[in-house]
Parts: structure tokens; sequence; C-alpha cells
């Protein structure tokens, strides 16, 4: 396997691979919309691929992973934060990180946010955030194995609530 920077040529595959994590993601309480968002991750990832802010995992034909020469195995996207408001230390976002089904528990996923981590570091970033949805404990432990700690907490909830019951005491 390697790690490498994709072409613009590759969009088209890695908004597949996107509209799949999307999917996933929905079992732990994602909003997100799958294929309609497909167009708009596609050009995020075109910027992305010309900002150099995506790594991709290529099978090679010496991998034991069972997967044609230069197939995608896996994709990371991030970027660096913009600086609206002045900060003790400069940020980077990692937006997404995707290992397809049959290549997990590998390493891949790990490959694929070192060469993020050391991405953002080259860009003079000095902390590294992201997000991951609440239920989802498997990737809660791979990233504080990988040492990310909670450092902000989002709370959420639908507008329909008690609170705006016309029948509150």
């Amino acid at each position: 396997m390697r790690i490498e920077s994709p072409d613009v040529e590759a969009a088209d595959a890695l908004a597949d691979h996107w509209v799949s994590l999307a999917a996933e993601q929905r079992q732990y309480g994602s909003h997100l919309r799958t294929d309609a968002n497909r167009d708009a991750i596609r050009e995020s990832l075109l910027r992305a691929i010309v900002t150099d802010g995506v790594r991709v995992a290529r099978a090679e034909e010496s991998d034991e992973f069972d997967a044609d020469r230069d197939a995608i195995l896996g994709f990371v996207m991030y970027s660096t934060d913009g600086r609206t408001f002045e900060t003790t230390v400069s940020r980077g976002t990692i937006q997404n990180l995707y290992v397809r089904p049959p290549y997990r528990n590998r390493g891949i996923g790990s490959d694929l946010l070192d060469a993020a981590t050391a991405g953002l570091e080259e860009r003079g970033i000095e902390v590294v955030k992201l997000e991951v949805m609440v239920a989802n404990d498997a990737a809660e432990r791979f990233y504080r194995r990988h040492g990310f700690e909670p450092h902000r907490i989002q709370l959420a909830k639908p507008v329909e609530s008690d609170n705006h019951s016309k029948d509150r005491e």
C-alpha cells in the first residue's frame, strides 16, 4: 500500500467513497444525506485535491489487501482552519477519514491519519481537530489511541420539544 496525493481524476471515486462514509454514519445519528450530497462533496474534494488537502491509500501488487493495483483503499481530507478569530494556537481539521470496510483494522486508517497530521504540521499547524459521532465508539477509540482527547462537546436536540408545548405548566 502507498499513501499519496490524488489527482483530480480521483474526485469521482473519492465522492463515491464519501457517500459510503455518509451512509455508514447514519447509524450513529448523522443527518447528512448521502447521494444528495455527492455533487457538493465532489466539488469540495476537487478543491481539497488542488490545495493538497487529500491523501489516498492505494493498493500495490505486493499487498496482502486482495485489491486491484491502484485501487483506493481509503482516504483522508483535511485543511487548515480559517483565521476569523485570533487564537493561541494554529488549528487544522480532519474533515473525513474513510477506509473501505474490507480493509479496516490493518493500519490504513492510522497511516492516513499520520499523513494528514504530517501535512498539517508542514503548514505550521499546532493542533489537529476532528469530529466523531458520539455513538461511534469504535471511531472514538481509534482517535483516542492516536492521542486525540475531547476538547469541545457539541450538543443537539430537535426543535420540537417539551419547551415549545402549549400545555406547559
